[in-house]
């Protein structure tokens, strides 16, 4: 790959030589093009990126600012290649590295950002399509709604339902008067539904005003609608009327359903509450004029057919939602901003997984889903994983800026983790302003930035794992773009991730949530970002993240247990609230090893043993899900939060007994069919029945055969008798 580097008017310090060096130690970089650093590539020195550009070869730039230029440039460029052919990458080294008070020790870190820009593009996944004719509905009162319709009938078929104002007297969309009573759906397929109870139809009225001459009351104002309120029945209106009969009294109230593509919602209120609205769905309250040209210019934008990718994976069979009639996690229906995600546990009048081995209960609608990723991080299972990027080749990206920049000699790398949108927009706001401005410092030298599509889409088991691969820190960058839901979920994460590297005697501040919001908090963010490295491994991990989230939290635990001070504790307490890791105590008094919670497991962390009653858990594969516990009809299980490091962590990869219990022989043949207590509570709580007395209460102590032979045999006494 071609790599052009710019110093930008000398306002970078960078060290050709030097940044060669750093990347040929990596291996899989390719340097070809950095024996020469450009001072006006975007200028003067233009012909030296379309010579670059018609050698036909991948290209990459480093420069971000002028990416639109370049771009034109290239497809002006006789010989070059079309970009959809060979598409040009773009890596920012000056914001995000250079123009830093530590610009000058960057190397490294420039090193690190060009390694990670020449990697291999994530493999595609599965689309969702979407189709819009343009067909949109406006919601609102009339004088706006009438307004907005004005500057979008050239491009979109309007429909308008207002409830209150003066009408145009041209009748030039199709016009309802009503009460919104349902919206439902996304951009391509929204269902409306409204209420009209007003004695005027709309579509009938042909506003030559006779109705409000005629009123004596002047209960019919310029929104044709009669107000019933002031009406005192005298029903001039209707008299006058008579020809296009559009006012009935007798009418009664009439509900209309129709299909839309796109919807515009002027009123106070929106339809849909969640934070991150249906995509074609656009509210504008009132008096918030600086949004209304914003939608208008997207809804103008939003004909014709539209794809994006299908940001998660969903294994069913992994899933803890529901199982044997019971509730368990709802996290991912919890966090969703988009209510993509929702409960389907209840379905025809039976609880989806209820039977063995089956899971289930949670369905995501791939239309609302925006690709935050706030469910996969929040799953304590991997039920639900994140495709595009899949965990995959994100740590592909952070194992190489983390490996070149320590090759380069760099120390005490920090991650940045930050949206693509309002995250990269502060960082770059960080550097420009840093360049300028003696009190800030701009990116220090061993922060790596990471651009995420959402920073929700990352939690625990990446940024472990990142630590383990030599990450002093991982800081994540929030902005106004995140759900409180989100920062929420984080929150919990980081707070589970803490206590494991704390317990595990890394100490604290590995992990930080940095909230800001926008250029008002630089300042902020700035001296955030300048906090004193925390303690790393001495060995980076060389394992790499697997597609199931569990595994790559093994793989990171392990290798931090590894590297950890000696000695360890039993056992790392964590906090209840978010946990996704612990095991579980059983109360031995109270549990007859009835094994419900065996079946109720969705995991198959809970096992029995054919050779003897006992209840056993494989630790590593508890979710704290709590299936077990709402399910034991002893109320005999509670949730233990914690890591269990004993036995040098393999007792929580090995079953380990909770209880177990003295078998109970069949008083007929002896053979061991249940256990003594269970026996014990079941008679005891049939001991009261009529149907269990005598010979029948006997019978429980039985085994399933011997009962059977029990029942004929003493049937046949009866029979011998009679005769």
């Amino acid at each position: 790959m071609k790599t052009l580097i710019c110093d930008c008017n000398h306002s970078l310090p960078l060290d050709p030589k030097a940044l060669k060096q750093a990347l040929s130690r990596q291996g899989t970089a390719q340097l070809d093009g950095l024996d020469q650093v450009h001072t006006l590539l975007c200028r003067r020195e233009a012909g030296a990126f379309q010579r670059a550009a018609r050698s036909g070869e991948e290209l990459l730039v480093a420069c971000t600012q002028e990416s639109r230029l370049f771009l034109e440039l290239a497809n002006q460029t006789e010989g070059a290649p079309s970009l959809q052919e060979r598409p040009i990458r773009f890596v920012n080294i000056r914001e995000q590295a250079g123009w830093s008070r530590e610009g000058a020790q960057a190397t490294p870190k420039i090193a690190a950002l060009i390694a990670a820009a020449q990697l291999p593009l994530p493999d595609p996944v599965p689309t969702v399509g979407y189709r819009s004719a343009g067909r949109c509905l406006i919601i609102g009162e009339a004088t706006a709604a009438q307004a907005a319709a004005a500057r979008l009938a050239d491009k979109l078929s309007l429909t308008l339902l207002v409830d209150g104002g003066a009408l145009s007297p041209q009748r030039e969309q199709a016009l309802h008067a009503g009460r919104l009573t349902r919206l439902t759906g996304w951009l391509g397929s929204f269902d409306a539904e409204w209420e009209c109870a007003n004695p005027i139809d709309l579509d009938l009225c042909t506003r030559c005003n006779a109705c409000l001459q005629a009123c004596p009351e002047g209960a019919i104002g310029l929104d044709y609608q009669v107000d019933l309120q002031a009406c005192k029945s005298h029903r001039d209106c209707v008299r006058v009327c008579d020809a296009a009969g559009a006012i009935d009294f007798q009418r009664a109230p009439q509900l209309t359903q129709e299909r839309f593509d796109l919807v515009l919602d002027l009123r106070a209120q929106p339809a849909f509450t969640q934070h991150q609205p249906p995509q074609g769905y656009h509210h504008v309250p009132p008096g918030r004029s600086e949004r209304l040209l914003d939608a208008l210019l997207a809804l103008r934008e939003q004909v014709g057919e539209f794809d994006k990718p299908r940001f998660l994976r969903h294994q069913p069979k992994l899933c803890a939602h529901s199982r044997n009639g019971r509730i368990g996690c709802s996290a991912c229906i919890d966090t969703c901003s988009a209510s993509a995600v929702r409960s389907d546990a209840l379905s025809k009048g039976r609880v989806v997984g209820s039977g063995p081995g089956q899971a289930g209960g949670i369905v995501v609608e791939a239309h609302l889903c925006v690709g935050c990723g706030a469910c996969t991080t929040a799953c304590p299972s991997g039920a639900l994983t994140y495709a595009y990027p899949s965990a995959a080749d994100l740590n592909r990206r952070v194992r190489t800026l983390l490996a070149t920049y320590r090759g380069a000699g760099g120390r005490d790398a920090a991650l940045l983790l930050h949206s693509e949108g309002a995250g990269a927009q502060l960082i770059d706001d960080l550097g420009r302003a840093a360049s300028i401005d003696r009190d800030l410092h701009g990116l220090p030298a061993r922060v790596l930035p990471v651009s995420l599509w959402h920073t929700a889409s990352v939690g625990i088991d990446q940024w472990l794992l990142a630590i383990a691969q030599g990450a002093s820190q991982v800081f994540v960058l929030l902005t106004d773009e995140e759900a409180p839901d989100y920062r929420r979920v984080l929150h919990e994460q980081m707070a589970q991730a803490q206590a494991l590297l704390v317990g595990l005697g890394y100490g604290d501040g590995h992990l930080q949530l940095l909230q800001m919001r926008d250029a008002r908090d630089l300042g902020a963010l700035d001296a955030a970002l300048r906090v004193p490295a925390a303690r790393g491994v001495a060995r980076a991990c060389t394992e790499v993240a697997q597609p199931d989230k569990r595994n790559t939290l093994d793989i990171a635990l392990d290798h931090l247990r590894e590297q950890a001070a000696l000695p360890l504790p039993e056992a790392v307490p964590l906090p209840a609230v978010g946990a996704l890791l612990g095991g579980l105590q059983v109360d031995a008094e109270r549990c007859t090893l009835c094994m419900s919670c065996v079946g109720a497991c969705p995991e198959g962390a809970l096992l029995d043993n054919p050779e003897q009653p006992q209840l056993r858990l494989l630790e590593r594969k508890c979710v704290q899900c709590g299936l077990c516990a709402s399910t034991c009809p002893e109320q005999a299980i509670r949730l233990l939060p914690r890591l269990l490091l004993a036995d040098g962590g393999r007792a929580r990869k090995s079953p380990q007994v909770l209880n177990e219990a003295q078998p109970f022989a069949c008083v007929r043949c002896g053979k061991p069919f249940g256990t003594l207590k269970g026996i014990e509570n079941m008679i005891a709580k049939l001991s009261g029945h009529s149907a269990f007395q005598g010979a029948a209460a006997e019978r429980l102590k039985m085994c399933s055969d011997c009962r059977v032979i029990d029942i004929h045999s003493r049937a046949d006494e009866l029979r011998i008798t009679d005769l």
